[in-house]
């Protein structure tokens, strides 16, 4: 039990081992002094428009009538009970979902009624507004308990003595710091001690305990962090600024916030990638510009670090990493679709004016549903989208020009052609929401998946515990590689890629890779390279290993995943159509290898989500066994 509880408390912290650079971007642009002489007062600093007019001029006038409306459910509903029972659910079946649905269902219940009420000016929900607000604060931990393995108790029961962050405890002070801040006056005319009740209950579970920095890994000095440092400080700064009065704790608050932001800079790699993949990017990266426009906001427009390179090459990770309309390249725990939030990505871009994002931005913002709704995570991101929203072109534009992209620091390959996009990668298997892939690929064409990375599944308490790699879409076995004397890849810091190269040209762009160091020694390998090559002449992917082992035990197998119906007909050329009918199809030589299909598991709490994941579409498994039984060899499979 203590293995396990240390496992998870492991990546609950989210610990990334690379290498720490001390950039220090903003401890070196900005002095406490000269932060102090730019910070806007607390009476005085109003990020968003406070009166029913202003909000009125910028929300258009559907979406003000569809806030109401949804405002109005909520004021007749009851609040939802978030009850010990909820609580337990976590460590009795390992089900986080149930309290995630009452817990984010309160606060995002709590910022409708609150923008309705700022929009309206009526009073009609201020009561409502009071008892979310009593509600929230009687409860004795604001985070989820997937998260309390920070605790001295570790989990189970929230320890009301031992307070302690997370990313949802930071969430509920922003929110309530914003309720405090548009609807705070009406508070104090039910109750003084109602805001009294707001300020001293963020205080004491929030602003107080992430002064603790030696606990919480994602505020480590020495380890790479993730995205629960941007997430959490972008909340935890603005609930401060709005809510602290004495200038100089709110001061001494902020400048700590922002030395902790700089250990999410001084943690990426020079290339700025982001190894959690870019369904988190929008957690991280987004978060970390969340967190950089507060500070702004804050000062005037004074401390900012829009104009640094490095900031630069962080966002423009996601569009590099985009594959077409709401795919995205989705190694490790990254989901394979989203719907980028293209207000935010204009407003990121514009504020580095850069060009490719700004336009990637708009695309996106007329692609997908705008990303105005203020019932979500990063609740002031969206206030900001709703303040942009009526002021973004409205011209069309086409999708920005990419080209092929390398990313040195956790060795990440994208390339495209016309309708062709290929993504490979090397790394090693201790990256942020590791899954055992190293020497994966994935291959799109006219925007539908050919070769895929399955995804993740449905978090539970194993996804965060030492049976991890016991789900299979974790497992090497289940991503585009070989198995090796009946080995897989294995987990930790030393199984790695070892020998990385990438070449990109008009040619051909790919990387070249040792994997011998990823499998473990019962594996046997004495060297295994890995050729990955996007073939731009012949518009194919060439899959080459060439390898050397001490034994052979088992034969070699090689898996591919894929979406597509398979047609095994033709000896040699495995057929692959898509789902639009557009055909492919994996060359391979028929005397060296037999081949089998299966599907992997839908069932349990960890793999439902894989019965909808990818458009209803099943995940299947191509399994190539080889004939030969030396010791040493080389093979070759074609994707046309």
């Amino acid at each position: 039990m203590k293995k396990q509880i240390l496992f998870i408390a492991l990546l609950v912290t989210q610990i990334a081992y690379a290498q720490v650079t001390p950039r220090n971007f903003l401890a070196k642009a900005f002095s406490k002094e000269m932060v102090q002489q730019a910070l806007v007062s607390q009476k005085d600093y109003a990020p968003y428009p406070k009166t029913r007019e202003a909000w009125m001029s910028i929300i258009p006038a559907k979406e003000q009538a569809e806030l109401i409306q949804r405002a109005e459910k909520i004021l007749k509903a009851p609040i939802p009970i978030l009850d010990a029972s909820l609580l337990m659910e976590y460590v009795r079946s390992g089900d986080r979902e149930e309290h995630g649905k009452v817990s984010f269902g309160k606060r995002n219940n709590l910022m409708e009624l609150v923008m309705a009420e700022t929009l309206e000016d009526k009073g009609r929900f201020t009561e409502k507004i009071m008892n979310y607000v009593w509600n929230i604060c009687e409860e004795t931990y604001w985070g989820v308990p997937a998260h309390l393995s920070v605790q001295k108790a570790r989990s189970g029961m929230p320890d009301v003595e031992d307070p302690t962050v997370d990313l949802f405890g930071a969430e509920t002070a922003a929110g309530l710091a914003l309720t405090d801040y548009f609807v705070g006056p009406k508070l104090d005319k039910i109750s003084k001690l109602l805001r009294q009740r707001i300020y001293y209950e963020v205080n004491k579970k929030i602003l107080i305990p992430i002064l603790d920095q030696k606990r919480y890994g994602w505020l480590s000095k020495t380890n790479a962090v993730n995205n629960w440092n941007p997430w959490i400080i972008s909340n935890v700064m603005l609930a401060n600024l709005l809510l602290e009065k004495n200038e100089t704790t709110r001061l001494s608050h902020l400048y700590t916030h922002m030395n902790y932001l700089d250990l999410y800079f001084n943690g990426l790699g020079d290339d700025a990638g982001c190894d959690e993949g870019p369904s988190y990017w929008f957690a991280a990266g987004a978060s970390a510009f969340d967190a950089l426009q507060v500070l702004a906001s804050a000062t005037g427009d004074k401390c900012q670090i829009y104009q640094e390179p490095f900031i630069q090459k962080m966002a423009s990770y996601v569009y590099k990493m985009h594959v077409s309309n709401d795919y995205f390249v989705n190694f490790a725990d990254a989901d394979p679709t989203l719907k980028p939030d293209g207000i935010m990505l204009y407003r990121f871009g514009k504020a580095l004016n850069d060009a490719p994002l700004m336009a990637f931005g708009q695309w996106a913002n007329q692609q997908f549903e705008p990303a105005i709704a203020i019932g979500a995570y990063q609740k002031h991101r969206h206030l900001w989208n709703l303040m942009a929203y009526a002021t973004m072109p409205k011209d069309k534009v086409p999708y920005p020009a990419l080209g092929d992209y390398w990313f040195q620091d956790i060795q990440v390959i994208t390339s495209r052609k016309g309708s062709q996009f290929f993504a490979a990668h090397g790394g090693h298997n201790a990256e942020s929401h590791n899954h055992n892939d190293i020497g994966d690929f994935v291959y799109y064409d006219k925007g539908e998946p050919v070769i895929i990375d399955a995804g993740r599944g449905n978090y539970t308490a194993r996804t965060f515990s030492a049976q991890r790699y016991s789900l299979w879409f974790t497992q090497s076995e289940y991503h585009n590689l070989p198995l090796i004397n009946g080995q897989g890849q294995k987990a930790g810091r030393n199984f790695e890629a070892s020998a990385v190269q990438s070449n990109l040209s008009d040619k051909s762009s790919g990387i070249t890779l040792d994997l011998a160091k990823a499998y473990p020694v019962e594996a046997g390998i004495k060297t295994w390279k890995r050729s990955l090559q996007f073939n731009k002449v012949k518009n194919q992917v060439e899959l080459k290993d060439q390898y050397e082992l001490g034994a052979l035990t088992q034969p070699v197998q090689q898996t591919f995943m894929t979406l597509c119906s398979i047609d095994t007909s033709t000896p040699g050329k495995l057929g692959l159509k898509t789902s639009t009918g557009d055909a492919h199809e994996i060359q391979y030589d028929a005397k060296k290898w037999s081949m089998a299909i299966d599907l992997p598991s839908t069932e349990g709490p960890e793999y439902r989500s894989f019965k909808t994941k990818w458009a209803n579409r099943p995940v299947q498994r191509i399994i190539f066994t080889s004939k030969d039984s030396s010791i040493k060899g080389a093979y070759q499979f074609v994707i046309k």
